[in-house]
This record gives structure tokens, sequence and C-alpha cells, in this order.
């Protein structure tokens, strides 16, 4: 058996996200992400064992947070993420928090990867909350029907507090949930 890919995220939580995707449910082939799945990707180490990925949370605490915690922040467009010709994530943008956001992730995500001897993120940061996929089978025509639903989304009115970081692993019951949250603890803001 392969080992459970672990991140280390900003849960984001919004009833007025969770309402928007209720209120405009995407076409069939494509999955919106539950309420407890929803987060802002700061550092994903990929496939390792539970003792790298606990060493890179360990590393988390002796890190710089946000400038500014806890940090405010609002959505705007929904974009295709992943493979141009077959993406694999619909995510919504940040709009307010961007910089700070995106500035603080390039800060903390190389020294998490060395905590758990994962390899370093190559692309530059990229501030987004995947709030769908197509399933792994989704035809091309499924695919480009919820690039169109995610288009039509108007998601401007969501804001929230990222207010927390957690390690996630996969969950046991997929179905149920994608990910579990294997530790958490508040953000403070950065020591000066």
């Amino acid at each position: 058996m392969s080992a459970p890919n672990f991140f280390l995220g900003v849960p984001f939580e919004s009833d007025a996200l969770t309402n928007a995707l209720d209120a405009s449910p995407p076409p069939d082939g494509v999955r919106t992400f539950a309420p407890a799945d929803r987060h802002l990707t700061v550092a994903f180490l990929g496939p390792c064992a539970a003792c790298d990925a606990h060493a890179a949370w360990e590393a988390s605490l002796e890190l710089p947070l946000f400038a500014e915690a806890p940090l405010r922040v609002s959505l705007g467009a929904v974009v295709p993420m992943g493979n141009p010709r077959r993406p694999s994530a619909l995510s919504a943008l940040l709009v307010n928090g961007r910089e700070v956001f995106e500035a603080w992730m390039a800060l903390v995500r190389d020294p998490l990867c060395d905590a758990a001897s994962r390899p370093r993120e190559t692309r530059p940061p990229k501030a987004h909350l995947t709030v769908a996929r197509p399933t792994r089978r989704a035809s091309d025509a499924t695919r480009r029907a919820g690039i169109a639903w995610a288009a039509a989304l108007d998601l401007h009115h969501v804001v929230t507090t990222l207010d927390r970081l957690a390690l996630y692993t996969w969950a046991q019951d997929r179905e149920a949930r994608l990910f579990d949250v294997v530790a958490e603890r508040r953000i403070a803001p950065a020591r000066e």
C-alpha cells in the first residue's frame, strides 16, 4: 500500500460559500468539496511517512505566521487548475488578502517541505481554494461543463477569516470526506 498524501493548509470556513454552491450545483461528473475539506494549501508534502509529516508540523510551530493575523480574505473568480487540457480542479482565487497569504506561503513552504524531507515546490505561490473537482473518469465534455459552471459562479461576496493552520491527510472514507485533520492550531500574529 502506498503512503498517504499529507499537506499543511489553512481551513476555509464560510456558510456563504456553502450556500452559493448549494444554490448552483455543479454538472454531473463534478464533485464539490465538503465544507470540512475546504482549505488553502500552504505546503504539499505528498506521499510520505506520518513521522515525516509530523516533523513538518513541528517545524511549523517555529515559523513566522501571517503578518496580519487573523487574516480576512475574500474570493474572486473560479478558474480551472492543473493540466490545461484536462483540468483536475476548479479553484476560487483569493482577492483580498492574496498578497499577504502568498508572501507567507513563499516564506514558510520550503522549510516545511525540508522538515519532511520532501521536494520543494517549484511553482510560485498561488492562493486558491479548490471548490470542486471533475471525477477521475470525467469526459472532456464533462470537464468543459464544469469549467462553464465555475466561470458562472459569483463568489465575490464570500468573505471569511483565516485563523488556523492544520496538517491534513487522506480521509479513511473518501466518499464522505476527502481529508482528515491530523493536527490543528490557531494562528497568532507574527512576532516582531
